[in-house]
């Protein structure tokens, strides 16, 4: 049997989004609802008669499915989805292509600029032509955006080839020379891994710009932490530069990244791939917490070598009247800020799983 797409009216206020689906005598509803998509299929009298019709829409943003809900009346289906986050959408879809079924609800179309009390007039058209036309081109203009996406795509796949050689490098060398190879991974990937590591500190200022969603210190906390471990407790001290440890630890990471920046390339496409995102968000369980080991072994091996050396040591007397130990900074890390770090990251990763892997329904409610 055929199923017909019904025309879907969209409005959207700071907090919500309202949609009218144009279905009368509706029978059967069958809603799916997840924090970026909805699905609706029900019988009913709609623009091809009385039929079937459905719909899929991958939404441009978050909302709570829990605190979003549908009824049904005999004219019409209403949704009210609740934004996750205060914000004006661009657009309702994902995608910048709109579905010819879509429509904008001018009777309770509210833009950013528009104060709450302010009814804007089904004749829109014409009495308010500037509006009209900014109202389509965000809804159609995602021009906002464009740029913001370009970069954010070539950003990710420019880190993602930048792992992949990583990984590539050490593999073959490993294959050709097998353990022996070890020694010499960091003065063979050395290189590209610290620049790579560098430009990660663009994603602490992402969110800053608006460009991600996310937490800065988060981000921080994971870039700062493996900068730390590459520039100074790897590249200072040439004697941990070969031990074999620094091996595992760059293949911790690379297999890391080599999941998580295709997965953004792929929701940035709004491509949806089940299996790389339960990898995105279940390969860090057994690797964040080996990477947390190796790191601290880093750190312990390295506090001897630096005892002995006196690097990074700032003794008194001096013109700012300052001392600092950096053996005793590296004890400190360890015993404060590694282990509460590796609890917060393993934490908000946890809390990201079970929101990115779930799914989650709304009940129907009829009225």
């Amino acid at each position: 049997m055929d199923v017909f797409t019904p025309f879907v009216f969209w409005a959207q206020t700071e907090n919500k989004i309202t949609l009218k689906i144009d279905l009368t005598n509706v029978k059967d509803p069958d809603v799916y609802l997840e924090d970026k998509k909805l699905k609706f299929s029900a019988y009913g009298q709609g623009a091809r008669g009385s039929n079937k019709y459905g719909f899929t829409l991958d939404l441009h943003s978050e909302i709570d499915p829990d605190d979003s809900d549908y009824k049904v009346i005999d004219r019409q289906v209403d949704f009210v989805l609740k934004k996750r986050s205060k914000s004006w959408w661009p657009r309702l879809t994902g995608q910048p292509q709109k579905p010819s079924w879509l429509k904008i609800d001018f009777d309770k179309w509210k833009s950013e600029d528009t104060d709450d009390t302010e009814e804007v007039m089904r004749d829109i058209c014409q009495d308010y032509p500037d509006l009209y036309d900014r109202v389509h081109l965000e809804e159609l203009g995602y021009r906002k955006e464009d740029m913001k996406k370009v970069y954010l795509i070539f950003y990710n796949l420019f880190q993602c080839i930048g792992f992949i050689y990583v990984v590539s490098v050490m593999a073959i060398r490993y294959y050709r020379d097998g353990p022996d190879s070890m020694k010499e991974t960091y003065e063979a990937v050395g290189n590209p891994m610290k620049f790579i590591h560098l430009l990660q500190f663009l994603e602490v200022m992402h969110p800053l710009f608006g460009y991600t969603k996310g937490s800065c210190f988060i981000a921080f906390l994971q870039v700062g932490g493996r900068a730390f471990i590459l520039f100074f407790m790897i590249e200072a001290e040439e004697r941990m530069q070969t031990k074999p440890v620094v091996f595992y630890l760059f293949l911790v990471w690379t297999i890391i990244e080599v999941v998580r920046y295709p997965y953004y390339i792929t929701h940035l496409l709004d491509i949806e791939m089940p299996t790389l995102t339960w990898l995105r968000y279940t390969i860090w369980m057994p690797l964040y917490p080996l990477g947390f080991v190796f790191e601290g072994i880093i750190v312990l091996r390295n506090i001897p070598y630096f005892e002995e050396t006196g690097k990074f040591n700032v003794s008194l007397p001096n013109s700012w009247n300052f001392a600092f130990h950096f053996p005793t900074f590296m004890k400190i890390y360890l015993l404060m800020l590694c282990i509460p770090g590796m609890f917060a990251m393993m934490s908000h990763m946890n809390s990201v799983r079970y929101k990115k892997l779930s799914k989650p329904k709304i009940k129907k409610k009829n009225q």
